[in-house]
């Protein structure tokens, strides 16, 4: 019986786990996965319904579960992104950048998920910043504050790929800040409930070894193959644009050697959640993590795909 996988929603950052599918990795390992474009709030509840058995999205909304829901028992096994994919844009270069640039002038954070602003803030105040001084502009989407930018109503705005690539290959946008720079920040892991994790550990294990066969891949590939590997993914995308998207986060490190999530990576994602005043205490790293599968994976030195 096929396993059920919700995806959050379609985007460039998330190219390792559709190479897992392009290239049938869970074909590889003899487990089948079918994947359902569920909606970035399915990620949690769907685990707690019962409508998926695995959801891959970020670990701060599983922080967040816990914090309103202690016993809830989701537990991330599998690490892909393993560093925040956002990046700060401006519309006049500013080759020198400091955290300080961003306390005047009139920025556009992100409106379709909160993390990239709360990781964004944790960055803020680790500079001496307050970011509630920020003059920050909220709730238009990607797509909204690129054109506001474009139109020069904006000086910076948050956004990832493909916009990043296609703003800069206008000259309408210039790379202020990659937030991948600041290092490990646990960004999306494949989840499930403890108690599926122990009743499917064989699927699960072998969900883990696809996605470490896929790391391999990847990271032994060149861009314009997985380009062209994913591409039916995005249609809409020109196949250029989307092997240069890949090529800055393969050089931002955005992407793990490997399925563990590290702890210090964990622990900067929840930093950001508590300054940034979504939860109040979260979830230790025991309690919502196990990574005994990805060390399984690693043992188990399973070949590329």
């Amino acid at each position: 019986m096929a396993l059920t996988l919700f995806e959050p929603f379609r985007a460039v950052f998330y190219t390792p786990f559709y190479a897992a599918h392009a290239l049938d990795a869970y074909g590889a390992e003899g487990v089948e996965v079918e994947m359902v474009t569920a909606g970035a709030e399915a990620t949690v509840s769907g685990l707690i319904d019962g409508a998926t058995d695995v959801t891959w999205g970020g670990p701060m909304r599983i922080q967040n579960t816990y914090d309103g829901q202690p016993d809830c028992g989701i537990v991330s096994f599998c690490e892909v992104v393993t560093r925040d994919p956002f990046f700060v844009v401006g519309r006049d270069p500013r080759p020198n950048f400091q955290m300080s640039d961003m306390m005047d002038v009139k920025f556009a954070t992100v409106s379709e998920v909160n993390t990239p602003w709360l990781c964004l803030q944790e960055d803020l105040r680790r500079a001496g910043l307050d970011p509630d001084q920020v003059n920050r502009v909220s709730g238009n989407t990607m797509a909204e504050n690129d054109r506001t930018l474009r139109a020069g109503d904006l000086d910076v705005i948050q956004i990832f790929q493909p916009f990043v690539e296609q703003l800069v290959a206008d000259g309408a946008g210039h790379i202020w800040y990659a937030a991948a720079d600041r290092g490990a920040t646990s960004y999306t892991t494949l989840s499930t409930l403890r108690d599926t994790l122990q009743t499917k550990r064989d699927k699960m294990g072998r969900m883990t070894r696809a996605l470490y066969r896929t790391q391999k891949w990847l990271h032994g590939t060149d861009d314009s193959t997985i380009a062209a590997a994913i591409g039916d993914f995005f249609p809409d995308l020109r196949a250029e644009t989307l092997a240069a998207c890949i090529t800055r986060y393969k050089a931002l490190g955005l992407w793990g050697m490997n399925p563990i999530l590290p702890r210090d990576g964990f622990d900067r994602l929840k930093a950001s959640g508590l300054s940034g005043g979504l939860f109040k205490t979260g979830a230790d790293f025991e309690t919502c993590v196990d990574i005994s599968l990805a060390h399984e994976a690693i043992a188990a030195d399973p070949p590329s795909m």
